[in-house]
Order: structure tokens, then sequence, then C-alpha cells
């Protein structure tokens, strides 16, 4: 009788897809001073998300804490859509931050900051160029197109707290992308796909993004995060189309990210309109 994965390897023996080594994320990232107090890695859950600002209301986690999962099975981008990969073939995670240095009305740079960090990380890790798309989607090129390899999900945690999700695609191969038009690291020819690499490049970035964005009161323009957002974001000099609430549509071009992080979309009448909420779909040129 033939076994029955003799057709294939078994999703838990992939070799090309090792387990994340959590000591050894531990002894990197988990030292006197840093931002990072904790690092949890679990083989499977819903959302570390969900699980990440449950810890927060219950006590159980302090600022600093990153939540790690080798799958997840209830993964949410923005709009509530789901987002499922195999098991060990991206980086799920979360982290706690409670930036109480900062205005509230400042806190909503905190998804764009933390794709800058990403994006900043993965260069210097993967080898990857990875553009931004207003307001959270990481894209990455694959035979000259963009594709989205993952995306950031901001939710408030209690009064003084936000925990903020990455998803990203890392050794997901074609013929496991969930659309044809999502991507991953190594379909974008990454020089290194070795997850614990990844994700303490990520963390490092992030944590140095943080403390600069902190220390300046949360002001975008003296952090340079304002400026640094712009020059990565590939939504910027683009025609858009900005679906919003209510059923209404903004057609235009991406001129500017202002000083609330909102995307300023110039239409054809010479309007411009800052819109700090929607679905943004990058249009083709005619």
């Amino acid at each position: 009788m033939t076994p029955h994965n003799a057709s294939g390897p078994s999703r838990w023996s992939d070799l090309d897809r090792p387990p994340l080594n959590a000591t050894a994320l531990r002894r990197g990232l988990l030292r006197e001073g840093a931002l990072w107090t904790s690092v949890d890695v679990v083989q499977r859950t819903g959302s570390t998300n969900s699980d990440l600002v449950a810890r927060a209301a219950s006590g159980a986690a302090d600022e600093g804490a990153v939540l790690v999962a080798e799958e997840q099975t209830a993964g949410r981008g923005r709009l509530d859509r789901r987002w499922t990969a195999p098991p060990r073939s991206g980086l799920f995670f979360s982290v706690l931050l409670r930036p109480a240095e900062v205005p509230l009305e400042r806190w909503g740079w905190l998804p764009l900051l933390t794709g800058v960090a990403v994006a900043t990380g993965l260069s210097r890790a993967a080898g990857v160029d990875t553009a931004l798309k207003w307001p959270n989607d990481l894209l990455v090129t694959v035979g000259g197109e963009e594709r989205k390899a993952g995306g950031i999900l901001a939710e408030r945690a209690g009064e003084d707290g936000v925990v903020i999700g990455v998803g990203l695609n890392v050794s997901l191969r074609a013929d496991e992308l969930p659309v044809p038009q999502a991507g991953s690291l190594a379909l974008a020819d990454a020089v290194s796909t070795d997850r614990d690499t990844l994700l303490r490049s990520v963390l490092r970035s992030l944590e140095t993004w943080y403390d600069r964005w902190r220390s300046a009161g949360g002001d975008p323009v003296t952090s340079t995060l304002q400026e640094t957002y712009a020059a990565g974001c590939a939504t910027l000099g683009r025609q858009v189309r900005a679906e919003l609430p209510g059923d209404r549509a903004l057609l235009g071009e991406a001129v500017a990210i202002d000083g609330d992080g909102r995307l300023v979309i110039a239409t054809a009448e010479g309007v411009r309109e800052a819109v700090g909420a929607g679905d943004i779909v990058h249009l083709r040129p005619a």
C-alpha cells in the first residue's frame, strides 16, 4: 500500500522551512535597556494580534513583548481580510508598544513607521527592495511586476497600548500563493530567506525607528519618518482610486503624505483631499 504522503513531503517535514530558533532570537534581541522584553514563538494560533491584545488586557504582557507564530490560521489584514500561509513559510508576528511620550493624535503614524522599519530591515538582511503601498502593504518586485508580499495591522490594546502585527511571505512558491498577484521574498530573489536572520533584522530596525519617533514626541518631521516613508512609498506619483467609507470613490494622483500620515490625492478638478482611511488601488498607466 502506498503511504499517504508518498506523493510529496508532509507539511510538517519541509526541510526548506526549518523552525524558528526561539532561544537564539531571545539571545539576540533581549538585552538591558532594549525595547524588546520578551519573545515567544508558538507553533500555531489564530491571530498573533488577537492573542497579544488579550495578553495586554490581562496584564500578562509588557511593552516590547513579541509574539511569533509558525502558522497563523486566522490572520487578519485591514477590513478584516484573512491572511493564511503554509506553516513556517513566512514571518507572522505582533509587538506591543506603549508610546506614553507621544500624543494620541500621532499614534496613527505607527503602522507607517512599522512599514519603514520592515522595509529597512529586509533591505539589509534579504537584499530585497521593499516598497510601501499606503497605508499598510509591503510590495516586492517579481518578474518586473509589483506584488504584495506582506501587510501591517495596528490595533489598540487598552488605553495606553498598541499591538502591531506583521505578516510577510518569505519562502512561498508560485503554486502556494493565495492569489496570483501575491509575492514573496523568495520569488523576489532574496539573498536570504533565513527567518531568524530576517526577524532579528526587522525587529532591530523597528526598535531604532520607534525610539527615534518616540524621542521626537511622535513628530514625523523631526524624526525624519515623514520624508523616509514618502521616499519609499510606491503610491506617491501614481494615479489611484481611493475606495472610501460610505461607498465613495476618489480618483486622482497621490501627491503627498501629510503631517498626520494621510494620503493626499489631487483630483482632475484641482481639488486636494487627504484620505485617512480606505482602500487604495494603484491604477495602471493608460
